[in-house]
């Protein structure tokens, strides 16, 4: 067969050219149908939202995918892979809302439900082209045509099922309690989302530690009277201050020491005392101001930094319980008895007082312990007559705060636009916030003890990149503590990559579960399939379209229907029939039900968080369990799942509780978990800073192949990558253009010979070399083989990399050029030794081509048919390890004879000495007859490959080597310990013939230590005429003399350089034989081309050779090191 040779390889093309072979021959379907039958191999893909565009991480979490469901299919599976649009939630709202220009509390009054959620749904897929084009370009397979979209109604009835499952088991219930929730976004928010990577942020709030004044009383009596009857106040700290004016209550600890502290607030300066915990007493006094000169401070004009103060009692947190205490801000009052000094098991003395402000609505402890003591919350009621917080939904004070009333609590709510109006109309030259003017307010009125700037971390939404609040909400939660332990159990036996992951952040995650907050009060989600009496006696929760549809069916007979809600139920049940059922709001929302008793039932508000429909697509794919019930069995538990390390406790957690909840059953059994793509400088890509990396514009310039194979062996998947374009064009030229060039030059000579590979490898005719090649490639099998079933693709890259580069381009072939082109046997066609060369290459090749197909898809591709004609490597059975080919002994000759060489072209490049330049011979001092044969079997290969002509082997007797030996003091302290100086001194004193026996035994015992070769470090000196060099316990010898004879020999070597490069300057064909005429020239440059001739003539393919005194005509300049000779060289047909 002919191989097509090629120049100048364009990647992008040739990922071009095959992606369309693809397309027209349906590789990918082939792929699957051709292992119809074959065990199976399952990967869930982790559905993107189309809302947005893809960037060039994307690329790398595809590749990662791709990578296995190749290999998997290579090695004979099944591998189908749906594919999946993520359709619902946040990003989509905040998207439409963005290009509607409107906020959530428009929707249902300047555009209805249902003109908002159409808007949704046709924003959701509106890049979907470009996600298509970049799953083509990259060259991941996944199939496309018939993808899982989670707003559709199969998909959704799905999830619906999978709820009514959950609350079947007693999992769903409903709780009011106090959730993570955004008032940018509109919505509560679960554990997990508030978990995300990058969600807690450092932040300088204001902080502050309020005085709460004390009512005297029986309960604090006994404070009252070690302060002589002056007010009494108790000091809590908080980094909120705008939940000061919805406290009810101080919580202590009940064992913790507490101090009545006689001293003067810093700010008025007014006598106080003042309660907190003993242990905190240093983080508010100065040691040596105390019992300090009370009436010195009085009567100072300017007040000193160090406040006198005296510890007027000591006392337990459990003597201050039920104390009250006057209302801090009193805008509001509460309808039951509240603002008293209660117990919680959450206070501790590690910061603040020890006496915690306690906010029943805006804390989840202070709910809970508020709760327990019949502490109330302070509320107002809005236009329902329902109880509401201080604080609305929008993250703003109601209007009977109103000092601060329908201000935004945190800064980052106001636009830098709303910010400057409230400076203005602030009156001041800089916007305060509104916990900076609580601050100042309460300095003046005596109820500050202490305001400073605090860093800390605090919560933001993970899609506004605003904080969140904790807030009171009604919510429906999935008991997911009560599986906890089925959890952490089904999770010690998936394989994470990397193991930390899973043992570590996931596992961590599972130790600390919390309940999962289901509802979300959004517009574009799947709606809670829920129906509820007014009062919440009664509930029915609907897990198929037609049980619902029943339900609907009997509330229209019942006859308890109003005309507009039967309407409603007649206008679903008639799309339901006519197959255009919509699951979403508005449509959900017009249809009732009847509860057992009668009472006619609405369906909850809630939608459901986004991240359950993720999480579901195992069972909502096949629209199980209503259909595909077969495809559903064979294809659950997912064998594979791959996403970045921000799904850990997103979509690998919903996946993993959902299936454990219903199925008892892990979701994937294997999981890889991807690291951060960052900037080449580590920062993070965004379109903000600039640094961000266009992924059509790269895999178009330099194509999909090199892009993925730099991505993969630059780091680990699980590391982050530092994304640095110069490391493709890097890896472009390293590795690709020298497997291009490799088989370029594979093709040009088989092409000449007329070379056509036959069913294998003939043992017969093969080399020392070729065996060597053989054994290193089965042992890349190997190697390649373990790493793709281990979830290593980088190890799999590296391998194949260092392979091609150091042992196929660099050694073999480079060592094999004459084999393929030998000028003795140029008309004797291809001989036994010819043809092992040829097909050794064809086979590294070709197996190189299917080793690196899972991970460059469409070079592999291209380089595997053009070696074989075949159809795709992707259609192939991938290569067994042929334990024939296996040689240790000849791998560990041939790497002495690489190290030797190494070692040799160290001290030519150190001395330059030419490597044209013969030298006589290379000294190898080798004291074990093993070692000595090892490097006999490659003898010749050493001495072409150093331009050397004899390797001669020695022992130390020979006086070449003269050794010097020192101690290694870094192996002898760990060894020797307190006897390390002693064996040092008899390392220093050793005799020639004590490194002898420890160089060839290894070790040997002197003076009662056994000293091992580790233990010493061995120097070598020269010896005249003669260069040394040593490494990792191999030494050589080089002989740099220079005998006439070696110095002719090293000129017609330089020359036949010279004229190589002619050839090819002239544009000749490697097989024109040509003729040469010399000028005559330097004595000692004629004589050497005449005495060297023959070898000239062979190397060149020259039919002859002749010196002129003088040359006609156009003549070539042959630049020497300090000479030039001139010549001219033509065609001849002879």
């Amino acid at each position: 067969m002919a191989f097509k040779e090629y120049k100048n390889l364009d990647y992008a093309a040739v990922a071009d050219e095959v992606l369309n072979f693809w397309k027209e021959n349906n590789i990918f379907d082939k792929s699957i149908s051709s292992r119809e039958g074959n065990p199976t191999f399952t990967f869930f893909e982790g559905p993107p939202s189309a809302n947005g565009t893809p960037g060039i991480h994307h690329v790398m979490a595809r590749t990662i995918k791709d990578i296995f469901c190749r290999y998997q299919t290579l090695k004979g599976k099944q591998v189908k892979r749906k594919g999946g649009w993520d359709t619902h939630g946040l990003p989509v709202e905040l998207q439409v809302e963005k290009e509607l220009g409107i906020t959530k509390e428009d929707i249902g009054k300047s555009i209805s439900v249902e003109e908002y959620n159409q808007k949704c749904r046709e924003t959701v897929m509106k890049f979907t082209d470009q996600w298509n084009d970049l799953t083509n370009k990259m060259g991941y397979w996944v199939d496309l045509e018939n993808p899982y979209v989670t707003y559709q109604t199969p998909y959704i009835e799905s999830v619906w099922n999978l709820l009514k499952r959950l609350y079947d088991k007693g999992l769903l219930y409903k709780g009011y309690t106090i959730q993570p929730y955004s008032p940018a976004a509109g919505t509560g928010l679960s554990s997990h989302e508030l978990n995300q990577p990058g969600c807690y942020r450092d932040v300088k709030d204001t902080s502050l530690t309020a005085q709460f004044e004390a009512i005297q009383n029986e309960a604090s009596a006994f404070l009252f009277e070690k302060s002589a009857g002056a007010p009494v106040y108790l000091l809590a700290w908080t980094t909120t201050p705008w939940t000061l004016p919805s406290n009810s209550a101080l919580t202590a600890g009940k064992n913790i020491d507490y101090v009545l502290v006689k001293t003067f607030n810093p700010y008025t300066y007014l006598p106080v005392h003042v309660v907190l915990a003993k242990d905190l007493v240093k983080n508010y006094f100065q040691a040596a101001a105390e019992n300090g000169d009370f009436e010195a401070y009085v009567a100072a004009e300017k007040k000193p930094n160090a406040i006198p103060y005296q510890i007027a009692a000591t006392f337990k947190g459990a003597d201050i319980a039920g104390i009250e205490y006057k209302q801090l801000m009193p805008y509001v009052q509460p309808k039951n008895p509240a603002f008293r000094v209660i117990l919680g098991d959450f206070v501790t003395t590690e910061d603040g007082t020890g006496i915690v402000h306690t906010a029943p609505t805006f804390g989840a402890d202070d709910f809970r312990v508020a709760q327990q003591n019949n502490i109330p919350a302070i509320f107002v009621q809005d236009e329902n007559g329902k109880d509401v917080p201080l604080v609305n939904r929008q993250g703003c004070f109601v209007q009977e705060v109103t000092d601060y009333a329908l201000e935004p609590v945190k800064e980052a709510y106001l636009t830098e636009e709303e910010k400057e109006a409230a400076k203005i109309k602030q009156g001041r030259d800089k916007y305060l916030s509104v916990d900076e003017r609580i601050a100042i307010q309460l300095k003046i009125e005596n109820k500050a003890f202490n305001v400073q700037k605090f860093d800390h971390p605090y919560p933001h939404c993970w899609r506004t990149d605003k904080p969140v609040l904790y807030y009171p909400l009604d919510s429906w939660f999935i008991k997911t503590t009560a599986v906890k332990d089925k959890l952490i159990a089904l999770n010690n036996t998936i394989n994470w990559k990397p193991e930390s992951t899973g043992t570590g952040r996931f596992g961590n995650w599972l130790e600390n579960l919390v309940d999962w907050n289901l509802s979300r009060s959004r517009y574009w989600g799947t709606p809670l399939p829920i129906w509820r009496t007014e009062d919440g006696s009664e509930e029915l929760c609907f897990g198929s379209v037609e049980d619902l549809v029943k339900a609907l069916q009997d509330a229209i007979v019942s006859g308890k229907l109003t005309g507009e809600q039967q309407k409603g139920n007649e206008a679903f049940i008639a799309a339901v029939k006519a197959g255009e059922a919509d699951l979403h709001r508005p449509y959900v929302d017009n249809i009732f039900v009847l509860s057992a008793s009668g009472v006619v039932m609405a369906r909850e508000s809630d939608l459901i968080d986004v991240w359950f429909d993720s999480g579901a697509m195992p069972f909502a794919q096949w629209h199980y369990p209503f259909e595909n019930q077969d495809i559903f069995k064979q294809s659950y538990p997912a064998d594979f799942i791959s996403e970045g390390v921000d799904q850990t406790r997103g979509w690998f957690f919903t996946l993993h509780a959902i299936s454990a909840m219903v199925e008892d059953s892990v979701a994937f059994k294997n999981v890889v978990s991807t690291g951060l793509v960052l900037d080449k400088n580590g920062n993070k890509m965004s379109k903000r800073l600039g640094n961000a990396i266009d992924p059509f514009d790269t895999l178009s310039k330099y194509g999909a192949d090199p892009t993925r194979w730099y991505m993969i062996t630059n780091a680990q998947p699980w590391d982050n990558l530092k994304f640095d374009l110069a490391g493709i064009t890097e890896v472009r030229n390293k590795f690709f253009g020298t497997l291009t060039n490799t088989y370029n030059f594979f093709a040009l000579y088989a092409n000449l010979d007329g070379f056509t590979p036959d069913n294998g490898v003939n043992s017969a005719h093969l080399t020392e070399l070729d065996r060597w090649i053989l054994s290193k490639l089965t042992s890349l099998v190997a190697e390649v083989d373990e790493a793709y079933g281990q979830y290593e693709p980088t190890k799999a890259g590296r391998a194949v990399q260092d392979f091609v580069c150091d042992h196929l381009s660099n050694w073999y072939v480079r060592l094999s050029r004459r084999r393929f082109w030998n000028p003795e046997d140029t008309n004797q066609g291809i001989s036994a030794d010819k043809a092992a060369a040829y097909q050794t290459l064809h086979t590294c090749l070709t197996t190189v081509a299917q080793l690196m197909s899972p991970i460059a898809p469409f070079y592999g591709d291209w380089l595997f048919k053009n070696l074989t004609g075949a159809e795709s490597v992707h259609l192939t059975d991938f290569v067994k390890v042929n334990a024939a080919w296996r040689n240790e002994d000849l791998e560990g000759s041939m790497d002495m004879a690489q190290r030797i060489c190494s070692l040799v072209h160290s001290i030519r490049k150190v001395h330059k000495l030419k490597v044209r330049q013969p030298l006589a011979q290379v000294l190898v001092p080798v004291l074990q007859e093993s070692v000595r044969e090892q490097i006999r079997k490659v003898e010749d290969l050493i001495k072409s490959e150093v331009n050397v002509k004899l390797v001669n082997y020695l022992d130390d007797a020979s006086g070449v080597l003269s050794k010097k030996v020192k101690p290694n003091f870094k192996a002898l302290g760990p060894k020797f310990g307190k006897d390390m100086k002693a064996v040092a001194e008899v390392i220093t004193n050793m005799q020639p013939s004590d490194l002898a026996q420890i160089e060839s035994a290894g070790s040997a015992s002197l003076q009662g230590f056994e000293i091992a070769l580790g233990d010493i470090e061995i120097v070598t000196e020269d010896m005249p005429g003669y260069l040394t060099a040593s490494e990792a316990g191999l030494t050589i010898a080089l002989d740099n003399t220079l005998t006439p004879e070696l110095v002719q020999e090293g000129m017609a070597r330089e020359f036949v350089n010279r004229i190589q490069n002619l050839r090819k300057d002239s544009g000749f064909d490697v097989v024109d034989k040509i003729a040469i005429v010399v000028e005559q020239g330097p004595a000692a440059w004629m004589e050497s081309i005449q005495v060297f001739g023959t070898y000239i003539q062979q190397e060149v393919q020259a039919l002859r050779i002749s010196i002129e005194p003088s040359l006609s005509g156009e003549k070539s300049e042959l630049v020497m090191d300090d000479i030039s000779l001139y010549a001219q060289i033509q065609v001849v047909n002879e």
